[in-house]
């Protein structure tokens, strides 16, 4: 829900930006057979590009000030970079203006009827969600990410591609779970705390905290690649 008192699931979309984050969610757009109004991207505006994608350029951010906030809901197409809080600005500056973020799910993802979207969260392709978990606002549930029964995940999270949360695992607030990782039952993850690629976390991990993986090591293989003779 996004306590706009209209289903903003049926309105146009707009999306914000044209890297690579935007190409999946126009992905995910289309697997919807949503109706796609165009994207907003200052780069593409500068450059004269019209057409991005199949999808019409509407201009830079100033276009956002030629719609009208009831008639389209916007795709937050910025992508949520380690340390910057671009992301989450974006949302609550277009939010104060009046404008919606609807919940997005693309067709090959698995959610369980129980499971609560707040607004922009984002799911995409082959993730799966399982009973009474709630996603916040303009989190990110990426690529076949898995997250269990009972989670509670906070606004403005990225739980990057192929992450696994097992059961009742809690996340603060604009913290980062990276690809491949994977968080045992029960634990709470702090604000801004990052979970590196790969990594397993057995333990609570605090506010603004990191916790990595033992460090990789790359040797010499015993076995020699043999040039073939000619």
């Amino acid at each position: 829900m996004t306590g706009s008192g209209r289903d903003v699931s049926l309105l146009p979309f707009v999306i914000l930006g044209a890297g690579g984050h935007a190409k999946v969610l126009l992905a995910l757009l289309q697997s919807m057979g949503a109706v796609v109004k165009g994207v907003c991207d200052p780069g593409l505006a500068q450059s004269g590009i019209e057409c991005w994608r199949g999808v019409r350029v509407l201009g830079g951010d100033e276009a956002l000030d030629r719609l009208d906030p009831t008639q389209v809901s916007l795709v937050n197409g910025l992508g949520q970079v380690i340390g910057s809080d671009r992301r989450m600005q974006v949302f609550l500056e277009l939010t104060a203006k009046g404008f919606t973020f609807a919940p997005l799910v693309h067709s090959a993802a698995w959610i369980d009827s129980t499971v609560v979207l707040e607004a922009g969260a984002q799911v995409m392709a082959g993730a799966v969600i399982q009973p009474d978990s709630v996603i916040g606002a303009n989190t990110i549930i990426n690529t076949g990410a898995r997250i269990d029964h009972d989670c509670i995940i906070a606004s403005h999270v990225h739980i990057a591609p192929a992450a696994v949360l097992c059961g009742g695992v809690k996340v603060a607030t604009r913290a980062f779970v990276g690809a491949g990782s994977t968080t045992l039952q029960g634990l709470s993850i702090g604000e801004s705390a990052i979970v590196a690629a790969g990594s397993t976390l057995v333990r609570d991990l605090q506010a603004g905290h990191l916790v990595v993986s033992s460090p990789m090591r790359i040797r010499e293989s015993k076995f020699k690649v043999q040039s073939k003779r000619s």
